[in-house]
């Protein structure tokens, strides 16, 4: 691997997504839609089309290291979101969010199920029990969210923290859950050396774990705040803990590394120094990780063995899975007792795809699925994930437009409480500098 080539690539990816950020900032927009486009400028999605040169051609080996970069940084964006997540706000919002994750991830399926069935020779091919399994995995691909674009989405409007934000954060780790749960499932029916049911119950493992591991981390960390107040300790070891916890959800318990960071987040929040923690990490993730993670999603995209068919197929495949989440996840939410404004903001936040999808694809066709089939999904997958990202955080931005927005604070993650000056209030504040007066 070329390490000097590596600068250039990362200098290319830093200032372009900054640039185009700035650009975005003022046309209205995210800056995380300015990233996602700068990644397809620079990558070699849109000009190697035509044989020209483009600025970021990684080699097989630096586009891993890329990958791990990316990775890092939305592992970085899930562990402050669990930072910032408001655990009171989640356990009113906790039955809402898991059926309101049921729904993303059942109508998804059965919308992704009837966009495959005619691609794949009709209803009549279903009883062949392998095109049933391909047809069923379009749907399992559907189910997943990748929530780090909406996270960013939600912070920079400072909406992370409200009802919508905990709720669409809730419900999307959830969401994950029991898709990886029905991967599992699907391809436990191909390949009989797979056990689904050994998959939930590491799943519930890993919870439980987690849950009784933090309580005694939550102490050790009470005991640190109070000891070593506002030292740069306190973040590495917050940092320690959410790449272990991301380690040991990926590896040990099989489930998304994300779900693992989230986790370690909400552990240490409510902390004396939780705010701290989570500033140190905001600093690390937006000067390099988050830029290359979304960035990467452009980068990663190829056009190669595009056909009418395929096309066709994608375009079908990217409007069953927004259109599944905005109904399966805000019709749920309206169900809930979500007004219909937070319904759809519930369902848009949720139709971003980004890493879960990629590597939901990528374990299905290691897994035997979609061999000797007319159509493969990696493309359709890479199309919804580069056209959600760029949808999600537009709608969001629409949808919160004409919400009474509150100035952030300086950290720019919270909003800030304001109130115009009343008579009471101007009454109060004179009475309270006469007696300061008389008293001095």
């Amino acid at each position: 691997m070329d390490v000097t080539k590596l600068f250039w690539d990362l200098a290319v990816i830093l200032l372009s997504t900054k640039l185009l950020g700035m650009l975005m900032r003022k046309l209205g927009l995210p800056q995380v839609v300015g990233a996602v486009i700068a990644g397809l400028l620079i990558g070699p999605a849109i000009w190697g089309q035509f044989g020209w040169w483009s600025p970021v051609q990684p080699s097989e080996t630096e586009s891993a290291f890329l990958d791990g970069i990316a990775e890092i940084g939305v592992v970085l964006i899930l562990f402050s979101a669990g930072l910032e997540t408001d655990v009171k706000e989640l356990k009113r919002s906790g039955l809402a969010a898991t059926m309101i994750a049921f729904g993303g991830v059942l109508m998804p399926m059965i919308l992704g199920f009837l966009v495959a069935v005619p691609f794949l020779g009709g209803f009549s091919a279903l009883s062949d029990s392998s095109i049933l399994l391909d047809a069923v995995f379009i749907g399992v691909i559907l189910a997943a969210t990748s929530v780090g674009i909406t996270v960013e989405t939600l912070k920079e409007m400072g909406k992370l923290n409200g009802r919508v934000g905990t709720t669409i954060l809730s419900a999307a780790i959830i969401d994950d859950v029991i898709g990886i749960v029905v991967l599992s499932i699907v391809i436990g029916f191909k390949d009989p050396s797979a056990n689904p049911w050994m998959t939930i119950l590491m799943t519930v493992l890993f919870f439980v774990c987690a849950i009784v591991i933090g309580f005694f981390i939550k102490k050790l960390f009470r005991f640190l705040s109070e000891k070593y107040d506002h030292t740069r300790r306190i973040p590495i070891l917050g940092l320690v803990i959410c790449f272990l916890y991301a380690f040991a959800a990926e590896k040990l318990f099989g489930i998304a590394d994300i779900t693992g960071a989230y986790v370690a987040g909400i552990v240490l929040s409510s902390l004396k120094d939780t705010h701290y923690i989570d500033r140190k990490v905001d600093i690390n993730s937006y000067m390099i990780f988050s830029p290359v993670f979304f960035a990467n999603i452009g980068i990663g995209v190829s056009f190669d063995g595009f056909s009418p068919t395929l096309l066709l197929f994608g375009i079908c495949f990217v409007l069953a899975g927004i259109v599944g989440k905005i109904i399966g996840c805000g019709g749920v939410a309206k169900l809930c007792r979500h007004n219909w404004k937070e319904s759809a903001q519930i369902g848009c936040g949720m139709i971003a795809r980004g890493e879960v999808a990629l590597v939901v694809c990528s374990k299905g066709m290691e897994g035997g699925l979609f061999a000797g089939t007319a159509i493969t999904p990696v493309v359709p997958v890479i199309m919804l994930v580069v056209l959600s990202s760029l949808l999600c955080p537009i709608l969001l931005k629409m949808l919160f437009k004409k919400d009474n927005a509150l100035p952030l604070s300086p950290d720019g993650n919270q909003p800030v409480q304001t109130a115009e000056p009343t008579a009471e209030t101007s009454a109060a504040e004179e009475t309270s500098a006469q007696a300061q007066q008389s008293n001095s």
